[in-house]
């Protein structure tokens, strides 16, 4: 019987300047789609009790910031609401 070597190996990223204001847009973007999303179910369910089928997409008319971000930081948003 052989015995497995399991092995780790840490990385440390220091983003430039620009890739931090990237990260914090992203992540903003993505609380303030999944808050909102959450309220306009939750809100729609109570006026009709049927269930809201809403998409990021449709935030980014109202909400014009929305398009500097990555759309699929917002599509993984959708996934886990």
């Amino acid at each position: 019987m052989s015995k497995q070597v399991l092995k780790a190996y840490k990385y440390r990223l220091y983003p430039t300047v620009e890739q931090q204001v990237f990260f914090a847009k992203s992540f903003g973007c993505a609380r303030f789609v999944y808050n909102k999303m959450l309220h306009d179910k939750v809100e729609h369910y109570e006026k009709t009790k049927t269930t809201l089928r809403n998409t990021p997409a449709q935030y980014k008319k109202e909400f014009e910031w929305l398009k500097e971000v990555d759309s699929l930081a917002l599509a993984n948003v959708q996934l886990d609401l």
